[in-house]
C-alpha cells in the first residue's frame, strides 16, 4: 500500500515538468514583450525627435555676478544671518534669474511676487538694527531664503488654479500647512509653479500656460506633477521648492531635472491645503515633501515640515552610521508593461552598488520583491480608494462624463488636455480585482518590511529611460511605475541625481527605507552627494 508521502512525491514529479514548461512559456512571452517594447521605444523616439526637430533650447548662461543663486539653502541662510550678503540681494538675484529662465522652461503660474522684495528689505532692516535675537534665528533657520511651491499647494492671496481654466482667477484664502511652516521658518515665497491639470499626468502641461520644458533640453519633458518646481529649481530660479507626490510627483521631476526630491513616509507631513485637501484624510497615498539641488538641504527642510515633535520621533537629528545599514538592490521591476531599463541607468546603479559594497561589511545584496510586476495594477486600484474624485475635481466641483468630454475633445471643443481625457476614460474601463490587488499589496508590503526592517536600505531604479521627448508618455504610459510602487507601500523614497548621460540628460536612482525611517534615505543621499556630486547644472557660467 502506498503512503500519503508517496502520493505527494508522485504528484510533485508529475507537476515538475508542468512547472518547467510554464516557466519556459513565461520566459518566451516576457522576452517577446521586451523586444516589442524595444522596437516601440525606438520608433517613438525617432518620430518625436523628427517632430521636435534637431534644435533644442537650454537654460540661459548664468552671469557670474549672480553666482549666489547656485548656493544651497543652508549656505544662503548662514550668509544672510552673518551679513555676508543682504536678504534683498539674494531675493533680487533669484527673481532676476527666474525671469531670465522662465521664457525657456515656462514653469511659473503666478509670480514673481514683488512683495517678496519688501519682505527682504524688512529683514535686512531688522538685521542692521540688531533686532533679531539668537532665539529667532533658531526658530527661523531659513530666514530670508527664497522658495517656491506648485500651484496646487495653496499660497494665501495667490493663484490656486489646480491647472484648470475654470479656476484661472481663483486665489487661495490661506496658506497650505507646509507653506505656512516654511514661512514661519523665515523662508520667502517668490512664485508658484506649473502642474498638469489636477496633478494627474506624467508631463506638466495645462491650458493656462501650455507645457513646461526640461531645462537640459526643451524638447523633453520635466515629468509631473511637480514639474514646474523641478525645472525652476534645476535652472536656479529658486533656492528650493515644495512638491507633493501621489505616484512619483516629487521624484519624477526631480529625476528628469537632475535634482533631489524626498517622498516622506505617509502621514508625517500635514497635507492641508495641498490640492484642496483637509489634512485629515484617513487613507491616502499623497505626501508633501522637499525638492532641492543639494541633498544636505533635504533634512533641515524635512525638520520644518514635520515639526519638532515628529522630528524627534523620526530621529532626524540622529546620525546614521552607514556602515551599520544593510543594503539591497533590485535591477528590474519585472513589469511586462514597462520598457526595459536603459543600460545607462543600469550602469548608474552599478556605480552605487560598487560604492556601498566598499562601505558596508555585508555588501549589497541583489533581491526581488513579490508583486513589483503588478505595480501599475496596484497603483491603479489604490487611486480609486483616494478620498478625492478626479472627475469632480477636474470639473471644478461638477462631475464630468468621460465619453462626453472625449467627444468634445475630438471636435476641438474641450476645456481639458488630452492627458486629462485619458485619465477620465480610464475611470470607466474595467477595474482591478480588489481582493486580488489587496493581497498582492499585502504580500509586497510584508516582504519589503521584513527585508528592510529598521536598518535596511533599497536601491531602486527611478524609471526606465532618461527624460523622454514631450508626448512620449502617451505611448509608454507605465514607465512611471518605478516611482508609484512606493506610494502604494507608503514608505519613504529619495530621488538622487547621478550626473548626465551622453545626451546631456540627468541620470539618477531612488533610495528606499521602511516606514518612518526617512533618516536612512536622507543619510544615504548625503553620502552619494559627497561621493558623486550628482547634480550638474543645465547651464554654463559666464
Amino acid at each position: 500500500m502506498s503512503t500519503s508521502s508517496d502520493k505527494r512525491g508522485s504528484r510533485n514529479k508529475r507537476n515538475k515538468p508542468n512547472q518547467i514548461m510554464m516557466d519556459i512559456a513565461y520566459s518566451v512571452v516576457f522576452n517577446i514583450f521586451v523586444i516589442i517594447h524595444l522596437l516601440i521605444d525606438k520608433l517613438v523616439e525617432l518620430v518625436l525627435k523628427w517632430y521636435w526637430g534637431p534644435s533644442r533650447a537650454r537654460c540661459p548662461p548664468l552671469q557670474r555676478k549672480r553666482i549666489i543663486v547656485t548656493y544651497s539653502a543652508q549656505e544662503l541662510a548662514k550668509m544672510i544671518r552673518t551679513k555676508e550678503v543682504t536678504c534683498l540681494e539674494v531675493v533680487t538675484a533669484y527673481i532676476d534669474r527666474l525671469n531670465e529662465v522662465n521664457p525657456v522652461v515656462n514653469a511659473v503660474i503666478d509670480g514673481p511676487f514683488i512683495e517678496a522684495l519688501e519682505e527682504a528689505k524688512a529683514i535686512d532692516d531688522r538685521l542692521q538694527r540688531g533686532l533679531i535675537s539668537d532665539n529667532e534665528f533658531v526658530e527661523k533657520p531659513f530666514l530670508g531664503v527664497p522658495f517656491t511651491t506648485k500651484d496646487s499647494t495653496a499660497v494665501k492671496d495667490k493663484l490656486h488654479t489646480l491647472g484648470i481654466t475654470a479656476r484661472k482667477n481663483v486665489k487661495a484664502k490661506e496658506d497650505a500647512e507646509c507653506v505656512k511652516l516654511m514661512k514661519e521658518a523665515g523662508a520667502i515665497i517668490i512664485a508658484t509653479t506649473s502642474i498638469p491639470e489636477i496633478n494627474r499626468w506624467q508631463e506638466t502641461r495645462n491650458n493656462l500656460i501650455g507645457q513646461t520644458n526640461n531645462p537640459y533640453d526643451s524638447r523633453r519633458t520635466v515629468g509631473g506633477s511637480s514639474g514646474g518646481e523641478g525645472a525652476l529649481i534645476a535652472a536656479c530660479g529658486t533656492a528650493f521648492g515644495l512638491g507633493t507626490d501621489i505616484g512619483g510627483s516629487i521624484r519624477m521631476p526631480a529625476f528628469y531635472c537632475g535634482i533631489y526630491g524626498h517622498k516622506p513616509s505617509t502621514n508625517i507631513v500635514n497635507t492641508r491645503g495641498c490640492s484642496l485637501r483637509t489634512g485629515r484624510e484617513a487613507t491616502t497615498m499623497v505626501v508633501a515633501g522637499p525638492m532641492t539641488r543639494f541633498a544636505s538641504d533635504l533634512r533641515p527642510i524635512m525638520k520644518i515640515l514635520v515639526g519638532p515633535k515628529s522630528s524627534q520621533l523620526l530621529k532626524l537629528d540622529e546620525k546614521t552610521d552607514l556602515k551599520k545599514l544593510r543594503y539591497f538592490y533590485i535591477p528590474s521591476s519585472g513589469d511586462i508593461k514597462c520598457s526595459s531599463v536603459h543600460p545607462q541607468l543600469q550602469r548608474a546603479m552599478n556605480r552605487i552598488v560598487e560604492h556601498f559594497q566598499e562601505i558596508a561589511p555585508g555588501g549589497v545584496e541583489k533581491v526581488s520583491l513579490r508583486g513589483t510586476e503588478k505595480t501599475t495594477n496596484m497603483w491603479r486600484y489604490w487611486m480609486t480608494q483616494e478620498p478625492a474624485n478626479f472627475g469632480t475635481l477636474l470639473g471644478n466641483g461638477k462631475p464630468l462624463t468621460p465619453l462626453v468630454e472625449l467627444a468634445k475633445k475630438l471636435v476641438g471643443n474641450s476645456d481639458y488636455t488630452l492627458a486629462s481625457i485619458y485619465s477620465l476614460i480610464d475611470s470607466i474601463l474595467p477595474q482591478e480585482n480588489a481582493d486580488k490587488i489587496k493581497e498582492i499589496t499585502r504580500q509586497c508590503d510584508q516582504e519589503l518590511t521584513e527585508l528592510l526592517g529598521d536598518d535596511g536600505v533599497l536601491f531602486y531604479h527611478s524609471t526606465t529611460h532618461t527624460a523622454p521627448y514631450h508626448y512620449s508618455a502617451f505611448v509608454n504610459v507605465y514607465n512611471f511605475s518605478y516611482w508609484c510602487l512606493f506610494n502604494v507601500l507608503h514608505v519613504p523614497a529619495t530621488q538622487i541625481p547621478l550626473g548626465l548621460d551622453p545626451d546631456g540628460l540627468p541620470l539618477g536612482i531612488q533610495v528606499v527605507a521602511s516606514r518612518k525611517r526617512d533618516r536612512h534615505c536622507l543619510a544615504v543621499a548625503e553620502e552619494i552627494e559627497r561621493k558623486f556630486n550628482g547634480h550638474i547644472p543645465p547651464f554654463i557660467i559666464d
